[in-house]
């Protein structure tokens, strides 16, 4: 569609969480060195907390694809919804551990087979547990458990929960202190300044391959930022329905106009619909390009 008009490799602003393309502000590179700290000094549990579309799944992956797996061995949970034998079943299902367990062992002996295995061979095994703010007790008091296998001098297992704001009020129960107390690191997320969102927007356009000097104004950026305050998924929303925009009316630059058209379209109510039948339009008079 619009990748071709503009010169892109591939389209910069999908919501979907993808390494490729973070850009770590101020805010965001503190939050990455804290996980990196915990994983690499056996802090046990690590908590990311941001609230939505602030971009903690994006540092999830991205940590994870920088994990080199000669010296780690990772596993990404992401449906947290579940009962705490669930989990345990889905954590060794993720790392594999039936391959080296035996068939009448519980998860549990698995699960701890394969931590002694892997601190024997000198890997570090980071278990990374997203939108851990839907986490049950019980489930919760399940990982404090899993948490108790190591040994005398280290953790065999550092495990991320990663969650919106809620979650610090879910380990802040009072049955939940014992493992409160044992959260190490902790790290929270916050929507970007107006600097790092043009930066953000600038980063990402790069990254796609765009040729266009300052495709997006200042005044279009300004805008972008006043809609988002800063908050990667809505500065992705935006930036995608004023290309689109763009796109349709053969406009090769973002100006704050089409931006502010592209806000009041996708707004409350308005969902996608008024760019979309704009542009079904536009390609059925028979002028569009795809």
């Amino acid at each position: 569609m619009y990748s071709d008009f503009f010169g892109f490799s591939e389209k910069p602003f999908t919501i979907t969480p993808n390494p490729r393309f973070i850009y770590l502000s101020g805010n965001h590179r503190e939050a990455f060195g804290r996980l990196v700290y915990g994983v690499d000094n056996s802090a046990g549990f690590i908590v990311m907390t941001g609230e939505i579309g602030t971009g903690k799944t994006t540092v999830l992956r991205t940590l994870l694809t920088r994990l080199d797996p000669g010296k780690y061995s990772s596993a990404l949970i992401f449906n947290p919804c579940v009962s705490g034998e669930q989990l345990l079943a889905n954590i060794c299902r993720e790392f594999n551990t039936h391959e080296t367990g035996q068939p009448d062992d519980s998860n549990l002996d698995q699960l701890n087979r394969f931590l002694l295995e892997q601190h024997t061979a000198g890997r570090i095994v980071v278990l990374v547990i997203d939108e851990a703010q839907n986490l049950a007790p019980d489930v919760l008091e399940q990982l404090r458990m899993i948490s108790n296998l190591e040994t005398e001098q280290h953790k065999l297992i550092q495990i991320i929960l990663a969650g919106q704001p809620e979650l610090n009020d879910v380990l802040g129960r009072h049955d939940l202190r014992q493992l409160n107390q044992r959260v190490a690191v902790r790290c929270q997320l916050t929507p970007m300044d107006f600097r790092d969102t043009g930066e953000y927007i600038s980063h990402r356009l790069k990254v796609s391959g765009c040729r266009i000097p300052q495709l997006f104004s200042r005044g279009a950026v300004r805008k972008i930022y006043r809609f988002s305050r800063g908050t990667p998924r809505l500065i992705n929303i935006v930036c995608e329905q004023s290309l689109v925009l763009a796109w349709t009316r053969e406009n090769p630059e973002i100006t704050s106009t089409i931006v502010e058209t592209a806000i009041s379209e996708a707004g409350p109510g308005a969902g996608h619909g008024g760019i979309t039948r704009r542009l079904l339009a536009w390609l059925l008079s028979g002028v569009g390009r795809v």
